[in-house]
């Protein structure tokens, strides 16, 4: 079956299925737990459209390909075409915010990395990027932080908030659209807190986004 966006209460979204555009190291604790530099400027990456599979109830990992590590994030819904724009803009042009999971295939992408390789077969594979449902963006505040977090087999592995981040949600967009064009449908990744690790077959997952949103399921084997 073919992915398409849908809230949170099942409905599918009226928009077309895009890119995904992502950004390693917004978080420096998980820049530094991989032992990779802080980086100064928005580390930019895209996977395609066939890398998005629904996150629950569950979804399946390659188990013939070396560790499979989780990085939770939060998912923006791009709702509006952004190129150039600002933060503000940015802010206004979401449709949606969710959860998206930056699967990583890790023995692979740390191999590509020794060659100075680029990292698409690590990242960008089919399925690499399960997400949520989305909550529309006129229910989301932003005057406190928000949290994401992460609990695999009941151990609480990932959480991090909007302050911890080293480009702030609407200043990455902006940056993103002075890279790539940026159309509905489209879904931005917005960085990962520490704490990645592998997952297995058979492991149950419990992600959260602050208090709206609770997204249960199981890993299954491809």
């Amino acid at each position: 079956m073919n992915y398409v966006h849908r809230w949170i209460d099942g409905s599918a979204i009226d928009l077309p299925v895009g890119k995904v555009v992502c950004v390693g190291r917004n978080y420096a604790a998980h820049a530094r737990e991989l032992g990779n530099d802080v980086p100064d400027a928005p580390i930019l990456f895209i996977k395609p459209s066939t890398s998005l599979v629904p996150m629950a109830p569950s979804f399946s990992i390659p188990t013939d390909q070396g560790e499979v590590h989780h990085e939770i994030e939060m998912a923006l819904l791009v709702g509006e075409r952004l190129q150039n724009c600002d933060a503000e803009d940015a802010r206004w042009s979401m449709a949606g915010f969710g959860l998206g999971l930056d699967l990583t295939l890790r023995d692979i992408q740390n191999e590509l990395k020794k060659k100075g390789q680029p990292w698409e077969r690590a990242k960008a594979f089919d399925g690499a990027c399960p997400v949520s449902g989305f909550i529309d963006s006129r229910g989301v505040s932003w005057k406190q932080s928000i949290e994401i977090s992460l609990e695999v087999n009941g151990e609480l592995r990932q959480r991090g908030n909007t302050t911890q981040m080293l480009f702030s949600v609407f200043q990455l967009v902006a940056e993103m659209s002075r890279v790539f064009t940026l159309e509905p449908g489209d879904v931005i990744l917005t960085g990962t807190p520490p704490g990645v690790a592998a997952l297995r077959a058979g492991d149950h997952f419990c992600a959260r986004f602050g208090n709206t949103l609770k997204v249960e399921g199981d890993v299954v084997s491809r």
